[in-house]
């Protein structure tokens, strides 16, 4: 009994759907509730006021108004001090 199949077989051809990562609304721009701010791995970004969080980590808009993008000191829990990315959305 062979061990490796007959030709024409490959143990290639295999790929995934991207997964369209990153900003999606720039910082000054109006924004609608429910739209997609920005789509990311993890909580690399955290989200401000007026903004949720869905369960893949994506931010998107709780209200109407405009993207601010900030950077805040954040205390971790071994108390050290690293500096994270905060989206809010300011009313208009």
């Amino acid at each position: 009994m062979a061990h490796k199949k007959a030709a024409g077989s490959t143990q290639n051809g295999r790929d995934s759907n991207p997964r369209y990562l990153g900003v999606k609304v720039s910082n000054g721009q109006s924004i609608k509730t429910g739209q997609i701010i920005l789509r990311q791995i993890g909580r690399d970004t955290l989200a401000g006021k007026n903004v949720s969080v869905g369960k893949d980590h994506t931010l998107f808009a709780s209200k109407d108004g405009v993207v601010e993008f900030k950077t805040a000191r954040k205390t971790n829990f071994d108390r050290s001090i690293t500096r994270r990315g905060i989206v809010n959305v300011k009313l208009a």
